[in-house]
């Protein structure tokens, strides 16, 4: 993936200021959630903008987390390689998120939906605007399938499986989403609006699985 997206331009149409994102879960007890799949994505993310990653920067910077309660982790890589990390205190998630289709539609075939990087006004845009009662608003793309929420990849429970959209339909490959399809947990399928009437979870690493209900 990297070498073809670097010659294919993507570096040099990065706009000025971009930054690879991973948001991870920290607790006490077990440090940095995911840690392993986080900085293997981010390393992929690095390899598709031509960027070297600064040897063991990330990882001091996670080594030297402290707190006394869960927080929310922000570590960043800009294109010249320097690494950032923020920490938040981690809120209680609700039991249940309500949802809605946003307006807007992604384009499947753009290259900064396989990347979780600063380039996401029309995510930022759409969470600092969701309506009164709405915890997150689920995108579709061009074609009118399902792909992912502002935050979120989505879910649907079909028996004993989960599906959840392909890459293909224009999500990112987010860390719990693979985590999932790693374990046999969840398998990739196209979905459209109507699957989302019943079994509607939404995920990310930092909140694991949140069941929904579409409004």
């Amino acid at each position: 993936m990297g070498g073809s997206a670097v010659q294919g331009g993507l570096r040099e149409r990065a706009p000025a200021g971009l930054r690879l994102i991973e948001t991870l879960r920290w607790e006490p007890a077990t440090g940095a959630a995911r840690r392993a799949r986080h900085l293997a994505r981010l390393d992929a993310g690095c390899a598709a903008l031509g960027i070297a990653r600064l040897p063991g920067e990330a990882e001091a910077l996670l080594d030297a987390v402290t707190g006394p309660a869960a927080l929310r982790l922000r570590l960043t890589v800009g294109l010249d390689g320097r690494a950032e990390l923020t920490q938040a205190p981690l809120p209680a998630a609700k039991p249940l998120w309500r949802v809605a289709i946003a307006p807007a539609r992604v384009d499947s075939a753009s290259p900064w939906l396989r990347l979780k990087t600063t380039e996401r006004a029309l995510y930022d845009t759409a969470r600092a605007a969701l309506p009164e009662g709405v915890d997150e608003l689920i995108f579709l793309n061009e074609r009118g399938e399902l792909a992912e929420g502002t935050i979120t990849n989505l879910f649907v429970a079909r028996g004993e499986v989960l599906l959840t959209p392909p890459l293909a339909a224009g999500c990112l490959p987010g860390v719990l989403r693979a985590e999932l399809l790693a374990e046999g947990r969840a398998r990739e399928a196209t979905l459209r609006p109507d699957d989302l009437s019943e079994g509607l979870f939404l995920g990310n690493a930092l909140r694991g699985l949140i069941p929904a209900t579409l409004l």
